[in-house]
């Protein structure tokens, strides 16, 4: 099984921005975990600050990947160019976050991408990625 994890910005700086919220593991850090706890899944990665930047590796995987875990930052609450992008998609995208989203300002309630996605993970600190992995394989 082949699954791309996307995170856009900021995210970049996990373990150094805000750790009261988002911890303070590295992203890499984590993804070297994961990789050792589902060996037999290929975990790719990329990040940008950039919102054309994350459609273009959407659509570079959508059709070929088994499928997206996305953490979209920011743009999850303002991006419907993020939403039509994952409509046309073969491959399931997760929308994931780390902290809880409605634990927290207002603002952050409202996602612009989850109902274009196959279901929506928040609240698990880093391991939601790895809960996004396991509902995309046990939905397929």
């Amino acid at each position: 099984m082949n699954i791309m994890i996307i995170n856009g910005p900021n995210l970049n700086l996990l373990g150094r921005r805000e750790p009261e919220i988002y911890g303070s593991n590295s992203f890499e850090a984590y993804l070297d975990e994961l990789r050792k706890k589902m060996p037999d899944v290929n975990i790719d990665y990329y990040q940008s600050n950039i919102e054309g930047e994350l459609i273009n590796k959407m659509q570079e995987v959508g059709f070929t990947y088994d499928g997206i875990v996305l953490n979209a930052g920011a743009y999850t609450h303002t991006s419907i160019a993020l939403q039509d992008c994952i409509r046309s998609l073969k491959a399931p995208v997760v929308e994931v976050h780390i902290s809880n989203v409605h634990k927290r300002e207002e603002f952050r309630h409202k996602s612009m991408i989850s109902c274009a996605c196959l279901g929506v993970i928040c609240g698990f600190g880093l391991d939601s990625y790895r809960l996004a992995i396991e509902g995309i394989m046990f939905n397929s």
